[in-house]
């Protein structure tokens, strides 16, 4: 361009080279920092406006981790990491930060032991905007078994004692046996002949078995309440459930009007839900998380099966656009479709878990993601019909019910092959009225009694077949 041309330009457009400069660049500002220790790891989210790049490396002797974070200042709000770790910590000491180099801040994490970390980003979604995840496993990850050993340390299974027959020693008929023996024959008018005397001579013998001449007729419930007062074991072996507390750690679950989080309320409900069932003989059980953190679905699952659990109990706290929804639903798993639009919009938010917790797909165990594979079987989901039909008669006792039948639908939590799971829906979180009672600890023992007496019912009505597998 002749230069009499080029200072025309200029003189016509003064702004014109002006506009062909770039924006200066800036770093990400950290716009919260979270730790999130447990037994299982520890997981360190700090969420920025920005994207972030980093690198990390292990140090061995002493175990440190190091984390470099590109285009970041130090400041206030990335020291606030310091103050946040905790002393019961499993696997951090301390935390240094410091200024490496120009634009790039270092973060030494100080171990208690040797780790094997994940570090990655998340894109925004939901209330969060950028995150980058550190999850700090341990190297040599804890064995879910002898976790269940130790948690249950001295708990035996307890031989279940065979029907006796005192009529052979003049002794008049002992209903216990009886109604035993009764509950264990096939079905049929011999069997309801045998349920009627054994209730009539319970009545005879006073009030210590009045209850169960009182009852409507159920056999079933006559012989469970009999078996309640004597403490005998509902099994003839040691079963196992699992207890799946929803949400955790990043994922909070559904908020009520009031700030009640579904991952503490549904944890709750789950703890109390542990203490009925270690108390029962022949019966354990096992948690997914037993903490606040964060759990992928998958790994739900597959710690079910770790553990070779017979059953597989998800607990939370429903959440609707309107807030005069209410009451508890039971769902099992569909092949074939959601049942209702309710049951589809619900198990879609719940899959979205994953989402919302962070998931770090490309570190993803192979064996854990195929859980997540359609690997349901027709006898899983009989199963699971059953047991969610036992607790939600229970959970009639409590308070209000959302559906009478137990809903299907395509729940990721709930697709173990060879466990006959069920989700239930507590309450609604979103309904003021029913997340004040969420909130009440008398009211989470309620629910854990109604979770409990239809896990015993279902397994009165079914008992367990030996261990096809090693225990």
């Amino acid at each position: 361009m002749p230069e009499r041309r080029r200072r025309s330009l200029l003189k016509a457009v003064p702004g014109a080279l002006l506009a062909l400069d770039l924006p200066a660049a800036r770093g990400s500002t950290l716009v919260g920092v979270r730790v999130w220790p447990a037994r299982d790891y520890t997981r360190v989210t700090l969420e920025l406006d920005e994207p972030l790049k980093s690198s990390h490396f292990v140090v061995a002797d002493p175990p440190r981790l190091v984390v470099d974070l590109e285009g970041v200042e130090l400041d206030t709000g990335l020291r606030d990491i310091v103050a946040k770790i905790q002393p019961n910590d499993p696997y951090i000491a301390v935390v240094r930060v410091g200024q490496n180099r120009p634009k790039v801040a270092r973060l030494v994490f100080d171990l208690k032991t040797e780790v094997a970390p994940q570090v990655f980003t998340l894109a925004p979604v939901a209330a969060y905007r950028h995150r980058l995840v550190l999850d700090l496993y341990p190297s040599r990850p804890p064995d879910p078994v002898l976790q269940l050993l130790e948690d249950t340390r001295g708990k035996t299974a307890v031989p279940r004692p065979a029907p006796a027959t005192p009529a052979d020693r003049g002794a008049p008929p002992d209903p216990l046996a009886e109604l035993i023996r009764e509950r264990d024959a096939p079905a049929g008018e011999p069997a309801r002949a045998a349920a009627a005397s054994a209730a009539s001579t319970a009545a005879q013998r006073g009030a210590t078995t009045g209850a169960a001449a009182r009852d409507d007729g159920s056999r079933v419930r006559a012989a469970d309440r009999l078996l309640e007062r004597s403490r005998a074991p509902v099994v003839a072996r040691m079963v196992t459930v699992s207890i799946d507390p929803g949400h955790g750690g990043e994922d909070p679950g559904a908020v009520g009007r009031h700030g009640t989080l579904e991952k503490d309320v549904v944890l709750a409900v789950g703890f109390r839900l542990r203490e009925r069932i270690n108390a029962e003989p022949n019966m354990r059980a096992s948690m997914t998380r037993d903490s606040d953190f964060f759990v992928p679905l998958a790994t739900r699952v597959a710690k079910a099966r770790a553990v070779q659990a017979d059953l597989f109990v998800s607990i939370h706290a429903d959440a609707f656009v309107l807030p005069h929804a209410r009451g508890s639903s039971v769902f099992v798993l569909s092949d074939r479709g959601a049942t209702s639009i309710g049951a589809r919009w619900l198990a879609s938010r719940e899959n979205g878990a994953d989402l919302i917790g962070g998931v770090n797909l490309g570190k993803r165990n192979r064996e854990v993601a195929t859980v997540l594979l359609d690997l349901s079987t027709t006898a899983q989901i009989k199963d699971s019909k059953r047991l969610g039909g036992s607790v939600l008669s229970e959970l009639r006792g409590v308070g209000d019910v959302h559906k009478i039948q137990v809903e299907q639908a395509a729940f990721a939590v709930l697709r173990a092959p060879d466990i006959p799971s069920i989700l239930v829906e507590t309450a609604f979180i979103s309904n003021p009225d029913e997340e004040r009672k969420l909130r009440d600890p008398r009211y989470q023992d309620r629910l854990a009694d109604a979770l409990f007496a239809g896990i015993r019912n279902y397994f009165v009505r079914n008992p367990p077949g030996p261990r096809g597998r090693s225990a």
